[in-house]
């Protein structure tokens, strides 16, 4: 009950001595709100930006291993290519070999391929530089693929080649603009197709990553029947093979083992030869993203600390200025009974409230921004971003009100009435 008193009566001689001087206050009180306001919104734009990225590189899946030719590596100033460049590329039975060994350690295995620069036709309708992407019904499993109308391949339909194919929203909506796709066909490489499903749409990104809006799946065995795939010397469609690890596997170790002993066996490694295939995992490429944007992260918020420095030297004037207005009312109160731990916090709590009014201003401004419309970039005010604030607020508070609490805590309160 005494607390709960103490912090009313605090927030009450917050307000009054706010509306006494609320020029001073106001100006004051700019230097924490200029402080919070760019601290939070770079915590925001790098947020924001590394949400972005992340959802860029979504193609690549979640706890899901590729078998490459070339290694993924994103720390090496030097990358040795021509170490792998020799190096066979993944094949058709290879993919075929590692489903039929792989123990139920994984969610799926898949095979895909690429191949870009098409041009699609229906009636008077065409559109050009279209990549067709072939793959193997477990596709769905290890990649993201959302269907936003119709439905995916069945396994009759990728077991037989069936020439029908998943489209994206933007091919939709210009191959058939006045109706649903779903059911119609167009014709790509002298091939007709019938469109079973539309991917639903992604959007504008902030990296030119492959979209799944200008993208066409087909069947891999329907693909293979159009383009030549490698056989391994390099010429041809280098196809890629991808396992999808279960959540429990903890960073894929067992998997990852596994498929480096299937791998070596398959292409029949010697124990002393080195490996001639890599084992990729989106992970690398989340690691790098998450460091860098940590780094743009501190350095904004040591920029942003300056601001909240001044801030913090305007709540320290105020508080002095207080305490030195309210000499009279101090003494009053300690000679009426008033403990020093009442006092102090008085004046420290009205120090942090002082300050939590200008941080929520800044955090009000940052909420305003992320209210302009941004197709590319939009920015997003996370709960952690406005907890943040708050409390950097709540502890610039405490240090810039502890020293002005402590000198009128220990007022004596004789000289504290007589002062003028």
């Amino acid at each position: 009950m005494k607390a709960l008193r103490l912090t009313l009566e605090s927030f009450r001689f917050a307000w009054q001595a706010l509306k006494a001087n609320l020029l001073r206050t106001i100006l004051s009180l700019l230097g924490v709100t200029v402080g919070i306001f760019a601290i939070i919104a770079v915590f925001t734009v790098v947020d924001s930006l590394e949400a972005n990225v992340r959802q860029s590189m979504s193609f690549v899946g979640d706890k899901v291993i590729y078998v490459m030719k070339m290694p993924w590596t994103f720390d090496q100033p030097d990358y040795p290519w021509w170490k792998y460049f020799g190096r066979p590329v993944p094949t058709v039975r290879e993919y075929n070999d590692l489903r039929k060994s792989l123990s139920d350690n994984n969610r799926g295995v898949a095979v895909f391929a690429s191949a870009g620069g098409n041009t699609l036709r229906a009636g008077n309708n065409s559109m050009e530089s279209i990549a067709l992407q072939g793959v193997s019904y477990d596709f769905r499993k290890v990649s993201d693929l959302p269907i936003a109308e119709g439905r995916y391949f069945t396994q009759r339909e990728v077991e037989s080649a069936r020439n029908v194919a998943i489209i994206g929203a933007d091919i939709a909506s210009n191959l058939f603009p006045n109706s649903t796709a779903i059911g119609r066909e167009f014709k790509a490489k002298g091939q007709r197709f019938t469109v079973v499903g539309v991917v639903q749409k992604e959007g504008k990104k902030l990296l030119d990553t492959p979209s799944n809006d200008n993208n066409v799946v087909i069947p891999f065995e329907t693909f293979t029947k159009i383009f030549t795939l490698s056989t391994g010397n390099g010429f041809g469609i280098t196809p890629t093979i991808a396992v999808k690890g279960k959540e429990e596997d903890e960073g894929l170790l067992d998997l990852e083992s596994e498929m480096r002993g299937l791998m070596r066996n398959i292409r029949s490694l010697r124990p002393r030869e080195e490996d001639n295939f890599a084992l990729n995992r989106p992970e690398m490429l989340g690691n790098m993203v998450g460091k860098l944007f940590s780094i743009i992260g501190i350095a904004g918020a040591v920029i942003g600390s300056f601001a909240m420095l001044v801030g913090g030297f305007g709540i320290a004037n105020i508080m002095f200025v207080s305490v030195k207005e309210r000499t009279n009312i101090i003494g009053i109160q300690k000679s009426l009974g008033a403990k020093n731990y009442f006092v102090l916090f008085q004046f420290l709590f009205e120090a942090v409230f002082l300050c939590l009014l200008g941080g929520a201003a800044g955090i009000f401004l940052v909420w305003l921004i992320t209210l302009i419309p941004q197709e590319t970039l939009p920015l997003l005010l996370s709960w952690s971003n406005i907890s943040l604030g708050l409390t950097v607020s709540v502890v610039i508070g405490v240090l810039a009100g502890i020293i002005p609490a402590v000198l009128a805590a220990n007022l004596d309160p004789v000289i504290a009435i007589r002062a003028k």
